[in-house]
């Protein structure tokens, strides 16, 4: 029998909670699962672990700032709370234990997210193959997100700077994400304009060797201050500054895109609060990193000498992105980054299995020589344990995560017919047995 849900902080990392599963047999989810599946369905949790979240949660609700509570009804604190929910102390008090509004918010960015994948085109007989299926009037409504109080603004392309043999042509730019912003009538009850961004996790060839491109590279985003301390993976950055440079009709790079329609939005809502979300899944979560890093960076969300517009990216099983000059030039310009993974996920301790965070200093004390090399996480976390043996991919489910987040004490799974990150890893082993990619490199990413 699976044991049952806990709510408890662990003790080996600051800023945190920790929601423990261990599952039982149960069918496979749907969104950003690595592979193997499996169908079973099992209930979990018992009454004594019931209680126990109760109580918990009934603590959270009354250890925050009261301001948050003054009223009876959640959306309505939240419009007088939401600086806070989005990390202007850094989410003190809200995540251990998690508070009910920041787990609401965290579900609600983790849907956006989740629309990504839904939106998808995976037929290969389709003219959208590998792009949306639907127009930017009524993706959220053919995802089921109609009463979102979001407007899709612009589709979001990419394009490695990667050739590979194992496809005919040269990589072109692939449907990545999406960008929107809350109607007025959501604004009321958030409390602010709210632009939000998401990003997929990887699909495509040429995003998984993108991945497995475990190398730090001078990020140089900022022409008049290029920073060459500040450095990020080599795969990541060229998936977000790559172009269709050699095409007559290419797009720009996901870069260009981006910046181009954040500065349009920002100013359109001029003189409006505002707040700039970004959210991604796996290899998405890099792209939101280095998005709202490039946005606080080049100052775009600022106006004047005036306070900045808050920039918060919602990170779900995320790799690390850049070295420690990169966490701490994010930290300087105030970008704020809740980090929600699962313990048991590898890819949210890749890269840099060995050359991290946690060896830069000997002794808390010296600085190593190698730690400009090292790889760092930035920002909070918010941990989950989950962990299925017969279907251990569901680690890395974004499905499973936004499960468990919704009702900790009973994870529920539901079948879907096609699994994304299945079909692209198929096509990875398929050149793998003609000797096609530098499988030397896997080591970097598992």
């Amino acid at each position: 029998m699976a044991s049952s849900t806990v709510l408890m902080p662990n003790p080996h990392t600051n800023n945190h909670v920790t929601f423990s599963e261990n599952i039982g047999p149960k069918s496979q989810h749907s969104f950003g699962q690595v592979s193997l599946p499996k169908k079973t369905e099992t209930s979990l949790a018992r009454h004594s672990v019931a209680a126990s979240y109760v109580a918990t949660k009934t603590a959270a609700t009354t250890t925050v700032s009261s301001r948050a509570l003054k009223t009876s009804s959640t959306t309505t604190s939240l419009s007088h709370f939401w600086r806070e929910v989005h990390g202007l102390n850094n989410w003190e008090n809200l995540v251990e234990p998690l508070h009910p509004l920041l787990r609401q918010e965290i579900i609600r960015y983790g849907e956006f997210v989740t629309a990504c994948y839904k939106a998808f085109d995976l037929d290969p007989n389709s003219k959208r193959y590998l792009n949306c299926k639907y127009g930017k009037k009524n993706m959220l409504n053919e995802v089921g997100m109609e009463n979102s109080g979001y407007k899709v603004t612009k589709y979001i392309y990419a394009t490695p700077d990667i050739n590979i043999p194992i496809q005919n042509g040269a990589p072109c730019g692939r449907w990545i994400g999406y960008v929107a912003v809350s109607d007025d009538e959501s604004v009321r009850r958030l409390g602010r304009r709210d632009i939000v961004i998401t990003f997929r996790g990887t699909v495509t060839n040429h995003e998984w060797i993108a991945n497995l491109m475990s190398s730090l590279t001078p990020a140089r985003l900022d022409p008049h201050d290029q920073r060459p301390d500040v450095k990020v993976e080599a795969g990541f950055l060229s998936l977000y500054t790559s172009d269709e440079s050699d095409s007559k009709f290419g797009l720009g790079s996901c870069r260009e895109q981006l910046l181009s329609e954040v500065s349009r939005l920002l100013t359109k809502y001029k003189g409006e609060e505002l707040s700039i979300s970004i959210a991604g899944h796996s290899m998405g979560s890099s792209l939101a990193l280095l998005l709202a890093y490039d946005i606080a960076e080049l100052g775009l969300n600022k106006e004047n000498s005036s306070r900045g517009k808050p920039i918060t990216v919602f990170s779900f099983g995320g790799p690390r992105v850049g070295n420690s000059g990169f966490k701490q030039r994010c930290e300087e310009l105030g970008v704020k980054v809740l980090r929600i993974v699962n313990v048991n996920d590898p890819i949210t301790k890749m890269p840099g299995v060995f050359l991290n965070e946690n060896f830069r200093v000997f002794g808390d004390r010296y600085e190593l020589p190698w730690s400009c090399s090292c790889y760092a996480h930035v920002g909070v976390e918010l941990v989950l344990d989950f962990f299925n043996m017969q279907n251990p991919s569901c680690v890395h489910d974004l499905g499973t995560y936004i499960s468990l987040l919704k009702c900790p004490k009973k994870l529920h799974f539901q079948r879907n017919t096609v699994d994304l990150l299945d079909r692209a890893r198929e096509m990875l082993i398929s050149a793998q047995n003609f000797n096609m990619l530098p499988w030397e490199m896997l080591p970097a990413l598992w």
